[in-house]
């Protein structure tokens, strides 16, 4: 499978590092806006090739896939053009920041039959994946989940502290998160949200501080808390309470809501969310089938994300 990487970023990296240990993948091409970012990326990951139009990567033929860790404002497009280009595609999240450009996406997949799946971590994180599991085999049913997502982002920079060149979104990329997870893990569609969101930032213009709850339609509850005020710990924090147990998951680590550690490395091959991720997306390829976390399984997500800005 030979793919080119769109983004060469924090989270790009990631991806590099997780294909670099999936046999039968060959990175061609790195795509950057910036062509010394995209030559130093493509020199350290031993990739043939460096751009700074995602074109120039379509127009190859050997690639046969795109994964891209773009912005989000281009996300839709992009993946727009990848398909119409005829190669199969992985978009970080978030899909969109519209609903309507999240419904594009989903018809144009439907149209061309290539594999379009969106990167909802979450769904893959072994944490996750062992919460699933249990739910799925009736040893946990779920009644609540509580979730806290915490940074510390007052200027536009990425997750290595590297100046970004758009705005980070709260609610289209970090509360997307959890907006699917909470619905996947509760096999049940989200029937309620309600949102409410602190001072705007003077200079960015976004919110730095959002609360959200939402309700399934069997009644769960969620309470999503977001900022970007947050002066550490950062990250993500889930709380899963359930009929059998609570439990605390972050990233791919598990533990009790006794703080007991959950051993999790027995879930999939590998204990790498990222890496599993696109393990999926490869799969689905090869296989041709509909991967986990396909477009129109995320497509829901979006809907719930515009009721919420419809609010604020």
């Amino acid at each position: 499978m030979r793919i080119a990487l769109a983004g060469a970023g924090a989270f790009g990296l990631k991806h590099l590092d997780a294909l670099a240990r999936i046999d039968g993948v060959e990175v061609v091409a790195v795509v950057s806006r910036r062509l010394e970012q995209a030559r130093e990326v493509a020199e350290r990951y031993g990739v043939p090739a460096a751009y700074t139009e995602l074109d120039d990567a379509l127009n190859r033929s050997d690639v046969d896939a795109v994964i891209l860790c773009t912005p989000t404002q281009l996300h839709a497009a992009q993946a727009l053009a990848v398909m119409n280009a005829g190669k199969h595609v992985q978009v970080e999240i978030p899909l969109a920041d519209r609903y309507d450009d999240a419904q594009a996406v989903a018809a144009l997949q439907r149209t061309t039959g290539l594999v379009c799946m969106v990167g909802h971590t979450r769904r893959f994180n072994p944490s996750h994946q062992w919460i699933h599991q249990r739910v799925t085999e009736g040893a946990l049913t779920l009644y609540q989940m509580d979730v806290q997502t915490y940074f510390f982002r007052r200027t536009n920079l990425n997750a290595l502290g590297q100046p970004r060149s758009w705005t980070d979104n709260l609610l289209w990329h970090h509360a997307a998160h959890t907006v699917d997870l909470f619905a996947y893990q509760c096999a049940s569609p989200i029937v309620a949200a309600h949102a409410m969101a602190g001072p705007p930032h003077p200079e960015l213009a976004i919110p730095m501080d959002l609360s959200i709850q939402l309700q399934t339609a069997r009644g769960q509850l969620c309470t999503l808390s977001l900022s970007f005020n947050n002066d550490g710990p950062l990250g993500t924090f889930f709380r899963y309470i359930g009929d059998t147990g609570t439990y605390l998951a972050r990233y791919d680590d598990l533990v009790t809501g006794r703080d007991e550690p959950v051993d999790v490395s027995h879930v999939a091959v590998s204990t790498d969310g990222i890496e599993l991720q696109d393990r999926e997306f490869l799969s689905a390829i090869d296989e041709g089938r509909e991967p986990n976390a396909s477009v129109h399984q995320v497509l829901d997500c979006y809907r719930v994300l515009g009721e919420l800005e419809a609010q604020l």
